[in-house]
């Protein structure tokens, strides 16, 4: 890494019957990623192969959808598994946040709970989500990358992408945070001189070896950069904007209680670890008992060589990571004006307040970590119970 600038990487049957939850799909030989020719018109548009989104295709699959015909999914990414295939080479899945199961993902034989915890976690789950797609017939496209949505005058949407125009009656909105960090702002950010960089950009340890690292922010990507970062760097600090409290079990209750409030209200989301804690694992509380995890309030503002506290305290750096958290990624729906005078977006159980016919998978207390999958069978039966609604079909674009 070159000091002196910042780094940002990118991520990354029409018959109109429906069936029953009784009708679960059965695996098939088939192929699960198809070359990224959307249809000009369908029912249902997933933007997004990642948990949220594939949960989501799963359950209409099981309610009588046809994959590839009355709904697409379509994803930005290269290969499978969502933002996961961006994560860094050392990551494993026994350092990071849970990964839940997809809908019948164990008749495949598949659980991350018994997956090699030796291997990359990003490989992991990119072969886990690449025969998920195949055996259940999701027929995604990739890569697509979707630049805008607009209502359409038969009040469903058009779905632009670098592929086309897709006409549709339903959006199902899965594109998650990954290609959204979120920095705060601190004053002097733009002449510091040393490397600064977000969570999707980190890479190795080795990049900062020899290097003092400030790592900002209380989330387990920060616990994992600075674990990693001990014997590499010659010096870490850790600096977070609320006491870190470690627990023995996580409050995800307390987590989707403050999401869904705060997304029902529409204002900004919270941060999921501010409602459920770190996990006190004994490797966690070995390295609090080395000093490695102990975290110092934040500072007040950032100089060309370091960082200085409000009581005049300086600590010299070379290197800032900011794991500091994500937004939601919903710049493409800027056009349907969703935003309210508090910043956020009204969602109700998956279903934007707004505009009925969009529905945000994985958004608010149903983010990845606290509840992505659970959710997609909620948003797959409002979808289904959208299109028995008697209206005209999406118009050809």
């Amino acid at each position: 890494m070159r000091a002196g600038r910042t780094v940002t990487r990118g991520p990354g049957g029409r018959d109109g019957t429906v069936g029953t939850d009784d009708d679960a799909p059965t695996a098939y030989e088939g192929g699960g990623s198809f070359a990224p020719t959307p249809p000009r018109t369908t029912d249902v548009v997933i933007v997004g192969a990642g948990q949220a989104g594939l949960s989501v295709a799963w359950h209409l699959r099981r309610l009588g959808l046809t994959p590839g015909v009355d709904f697409v999914v379509v994803d930005r990414g290269p290969e499978a598994g969502g933002a996961w295939q961006f994560r860094w080479e050392s990551l494993r899945l026994g350092t990071a946040h849970k990964v839940d199961d997809l809908p019948g993902m164990r008749e495949l034989g598949l659980s991350f709970a018994t997956a090699d915890s030796t291997r990359p976690a990003r490989d992991v789950v990119r072969d886990y989500y690449e025969r998920y797609e195949r055996e259940f017939g999701l027929e995604v496209l990739r890569p697509v990358e979707v630049t805008g949505v607009r209502e359409s005058d038969d009040g469903g949407f058009v779905v632009t992408t670098d592929r086309g125009d897709v006409g549709t009656r339903v959006l199902v909105n899965a594109s998650g945070t990954w290609a959204r960090p979120f920095r705060p702002y601190f004053p002097g950010a733009a002449d510091f001189r040393g490397v600064q960089i977000s969570t999707p950009d980190y890479r190795a340890a080795e990049d900062f070896a020899g290097m003092r690292v400030l790592v900002v922010g209380g989330g387990t990507s920060a616990v994992g950069f600075l674990k990693e970062l001990e014997g590499v760097a010659a010096h870490t600090i850790w600096t977070t904007r609320r006491p870190v409290e470690f627990v023995e079990e996580a409050r995800g209750t307390e987590a989707v209680r403050r999401a869904d409030e705060a997304a029902r209200a529409g204002r900004p989301l919270p941060s999921i670890v501010s409602g459920t804690g770190l996990p006190a694992t004994p490797e966690n509380m070995a390295a609090v008992e080395r000093g490695v995890l102990v975290a110092r309030p934040m500072f007040s503002e950032i100089e060309p060589d370091g960082v200085r506290w409000s009581d005049g305290s300086f600590a010299p750096v070379d290197a800032i990571i900011w794991a500091t958290g994500f937004r939601a990624e919903l710049t493409h729906l800027a056009p349907l004006r969703l935003r309210e005078p508090g910043g956020g977006v009204r969602v109700d159980k998956g279903r934007s307040i707004r505009n009925p016919r969009l529905f945000l998978a994985g958004f608010g207390p149903q983010a990845s970590t606290i509840g992505a999958n659970r959710a997609g069978r909620t948003v797959a039966r409002q979808v289904v119970a959208e299109l028995r609604s008697p209206v005209s079909e999406p118009s050809p674009v």
